[in-house]
């Protein structure tokens, strides 16, 4: 997805309240207001992908799985943004019809518009939740799947998956969630995804 900056500039409650009657999604950082335009099918494929995975497995154990169209607040002023998909297991967040506070779970699909910024200034912003133990990064053009935990110390630490990495046993390599005792191979969450160099389809339609 692709953030454009818009020339308001509002409190966290005129944002909240003004994006209610928008067409689009924006998000809020610093009382700017940013709009989000669609991203590739690729980047699609893989928010559903592992958003029905994490539903299947935490059905039934007080957990909520949330795809792009629920916002996450940083704090209740702010900012605001609009994960891939986020988990929260909160019983604040099961009543919640606006805004999720408390995600252990964070998920970005990475694109080449945002890629920066979700490695940077909206993962300096997600680092100040509380709640939240794992920050998840998807690449989408090729099978790399990075990781960030909280260990014991408090420090954020990077555990890396790859299709190239294989177990002891040379089985494919399952990527770990342990924010939500979740395992799969990293496969399944490419699932019908299509790659640059695998589409040998006329630029004009992709």
């Amino acid at each position: 997805m692709i953030f454009q900056l818009q020339p308001q500039f509002m409190t966290p409650q005129e944002y909240l309240e003004w994006e209610e009657q928008q067409p689009i999604k924006y998000e809020y950082m610093n009382g700017e207001v940013f709009a989000m335009t669609g991203g590739i099918l690729p980047h699609n494929s893989i928010a559903i992908n592992i958003t029905s995975a994490l539903k299947n497995h935490l059905r039934g154990k007080g957990c909520k799985v949330f795809m792009a169209d629920a916002k996450v607040g940083v704090s209740q002023n702010g900012p605001f943004h609009y994960p891939d998909v986020m988990v929260s297991c909160d019983p604040q967040d099961q009543r919640a019809r606006k805004v999720i506070y408390h995600p252990c779970l964070i998920v970005e699909v990475l694109s080449p518009g945002t890629e920066a910024f979700d490695r940077g200034k909206k993962f300096r912003n997600y680092r100040q939740i509380e709640s939240l133990t794992e920050y998840v990064l998807i690449e989408a053009d090729r099978l790399n799947v990075e990781c960030y935990r909280i260990n014991e110390k408090g420090k954020w630490e990077l555990t890396a998956y790859s299709l190239d990495a294989t177990t002891i046993d040379a089985t494919e390599v399952e990527v770990d969630f342990p924010s939500v005792d979740f395992r799969c191979p990293i496969s399944l969450l490419y699932e019908d995804v299509v790659f640059p160099e695998e589409n040998t389809e006329d630029s004009a339609d992709r």
